[in-house]
């Protein structure tokens, strides 16, 4: 067989790598929990455990200890799959053909990274903060948008010296641009992650993947930890179509993500 040679572990290791140089989205979320999703298809998450801080006197002593639980655990599941499926004449031939194969997979990650970025946007129809409908038609009320979004999270104890990501759409960028400080660098993973510059504190990036309702954009202002995602190349490999005389590669990518601290993710509605 032509494909005896396909080696699935070195390109489902180059397809994932493919999919995090360039994210946007999926780079602000909490990584954390993908090295225990990939050992199942479903995470529990638990919240972080607050107990109660009392008075103490000395006399009376400690009354018995606070039960805390699991409190407000969350799961987070891996309930997306995206998958591709492409025929060549010789495997083997490609694979011997400088950057060719590299090309093919790079392309296959692109349009895997696109569905999973558009996945992440679309959880942001269940924040918790979600401002009305804006017309944004002026750099003043973009400015104004994204300063009423930092204030309710920093009324919510986001700290200043939190990460935070201010993510808008192309048109809300162009007016809201002149308020960003740029940053000084030549850095290309920086620019290749969309971040465009810094605002109050917050990174600012541009994506086309945000959530669209039909008439408004859902600009987030999150933290790294208001969403949860986790992914892995599961499967990629080498076969012989029957009804062909061709070699194969079939990949498939899941992926889940969760809100898991809704009080750090504020949704600005926006439209033209």
């Amino acid at each position: 067989m032509s494909y005896a040679n396909f080696k699935p572990i070195i390109w489902s290791k180059f397809i994932q790598h493919e999919l995090e140089k360039k994210s946007k989205l999926v780079d602000a979320c909490n990584r954390k929990f993908e090295g225990e999703a990939k050992q199942g298809a479903r995470v529990k998450i638990l919240d972080a455990l607050s107990p109660d801080v009392f008075d103490y006197s000395q006399n009376e002593g400690l009354d018995d200890p606070q039960v805390l639980g699991d409190g407000n655990s969350v799961y987070l599941d891996l309930d997306q799959a995206r998958a591709f499926n492409f025929m060549v004449d010789d495997i083997d031939r490609m694979q011997s053909m400088d950057g060719l194969m590299e090309s093919i997979m790079v392309e296959a990650g692109r349009k895997m990274l696109w569905h999973r970025e558009k996945f992440v946007g679309s959880l942001a129809q269940g924040a918790s903060y979600i401002s009305n409908s804006i017309s944004i038609s002026t750099p003043k009320a973009a400015k104004a948008a994204v300063d009423n979004g930092l204030l309710v999270l920093r009324e919510h104890d986001v700290a200043l010296d939190d990460s935070v990501y201010i993510e808008v759409s192309p048109f809300f960028y162009q007016l809201f641009r002149d308020d960003i400080v740029e940053l000084k660098t030549d850095n290309v993973d920086i620019i290749n992650r969309g971040i465009v510059g810094m605002y109050d504190g917050a990174k600012v990036r541009m994506s086309n993947c945000l959530y669209n309702d039909g008439v408004d954009d859902y600009c987030m202002i999150r933290t790294n930890r208001a969403i949860a995602f986790a992914s892995c190349i599961d499967e990629t490999e080498a076969y012989r179509p029957e009804k062909f005389f061709s070699d194969a590669v079939k990949g498939l990518n899941v992926f889940g993500g969760k809100i898991v601290r809704p009080k750090e993710l504020y949704v600005i509605k926006a439209h033209k």
